[in-house]
C-alpha cells in the first residue's frame, strides 16, 4: 500500500478509514486520553449500514459515536498531561493488526518518533490470520483474540510480567515492529513520553 495518511492529534476519538489522504487539524486539548485507528475496505450495502472489513466499529455509519474498533487493529494510543504532566504515547498490537502506522511529535523537546512501518499481514501466521473476500491477509489477529488463553491474554494464572513472557506469536509482531506494543507486558520498549505541550502527527502506511 502506497498511499500516506497523516493526520494531527485532536480532542476527541477520530477514525480514519482509506479512501484517499486524510488531513485533520484541530486544537490540542490540555489533557486527553484515547486511541486512533484505521478502518480499510470500507462500503455502504444495499441497506445503507457502513461497514468496514477490519477495525469496524459496528456502528453502522461512518462515526463511530464512542464505540471502539473491533480487534484486530492497530493502536496509536496517547494519555496527554498524564503522570507528572508528560504525554505518554505508543504504537499497540495488542489487539492486533490491520496497518502500518507511525507517530511523530512536533514541536516537542526530545521528543522520539515510534513507529510500525512492517506489513504484519505478510508473515501473519495462518492461525491468526484474517483473510477478506479475494483470500488474502487484511489483518492478523492476537494470540489472545484467536486462542483466547491465558498464557497469551496475561489473565488468571499469567496475569504478572513473570508469568505472562512472549510467545512466538508476539515475538513475531515485536520482530516486525520492535518500538510497538506486541502483548500486554511489553512496555519498557513500547511506551514514550514527551513534555506536554506539543503535537503529534499520525500516519497509517507510511
Amino acid at each position: 500500500m502506497k498511499s500516506h495518511i497523516p493526520f494531527a492529534i485532536i480532542a476527541f476519538t477520530l477514525v480514519i478509514f482509506l479512501y484517499g489522504k486524510c488531513f485533520i487539524f484541530a486544537e490540542r486539548p490540555s489533557t486527553w486520553s484515547g486511541r486512533f485507528w484505521a478502518r480499510t475496505q470500507c462500503s455502504t450495502d444495499a441497506s445503507g449500514k457502513f461497514v468496514c472489513a477490519t477495525a469496524d466499529c459496528a456502528s453502522g455509519v461512518i462515526e463511530c459515536n464512542g464505540a471502539g474498533a473491533i480487534p484486530p487493529a492497530s493502536l496509536a494510543e496517547f494519555t496527554l498531561r498524564g503522570d507528572g504532566g508528560k504525554d505518554f504515547y505508543d504504537i499497540s498490537l495488542v489487539d492486533g493488526f490491520n496497518l502500518p502506522l507511525s507517530i511523530t511529535p512536533q514541536g516537542g523537546s526530545g521528543c522520539q518518533s515510534t513507529s510500525c512501518a512492517a506489513n504484519v499481514n505478510a508473515v501473519c501466521d495462518p492461525s491468526l490470520a484474517v483473510r477478506g473476500a479475494d483470500g488474502t491477509v487484511i489483518a492478523c489477529k492476537s494470540a489472545c483474540l484467536a486462542f483466547n488463553q491465558p498464557q497469551y491474554c496475561c489473565t488468571g494464572p499469567n496475569n504478572t510480567p513473570e508469568t505472562c513472557p512472549p510467545t512466538q506469536y508476539s515475538m513475531t509482531f515485536k520482530q516486525q515492529c520492535p518500538q510497538a506494543y506486541s502483548y500486554a507486558y511489553d512496555d519498557k520498549s513500547s511506551t514514550f513520553t514527551c513534555p506536554s505541550g506539543g503535537n503529534y502527527l499520525i500516519t497509517f502506511c507510511p
